[in-house]
């Protein structure tokens, strides 16, 4: 685990997020000793958020392509 200071930190804030973003977390210490975490936030999609597609048929046809689907 990477510990920056203060001001390596404050200097190199772009470079201190990167590291981050690829080893998961980076400390930050300050002249008091005192020591923040700094780690990306994973993005929770819904598993049912999916992207949708572009189908060119009309509502008659998809209502009659269920019904087709329903008969059997």
């Amino acid at each position: 685990m990477t510990i920056y200071t203060y001001s390596e930190a404050r200097q190199n804030f772009a470079s201190v997020l990167d590291k981050a973003k690829k080893v998961g977390e980076v400390l930050v210490k300050r002249k008091d000793g005192t020591i923040f975490v700094i780690k990306p936030v994973t993005k929770n999609d819904s598993p049912l958020d999916v992207q949708g597609i572009d189908i060119v048929l009309s509502r008659d046809e998809i209502v009659d392509l269920l019904h087709e689907v329903r008969q059997r």
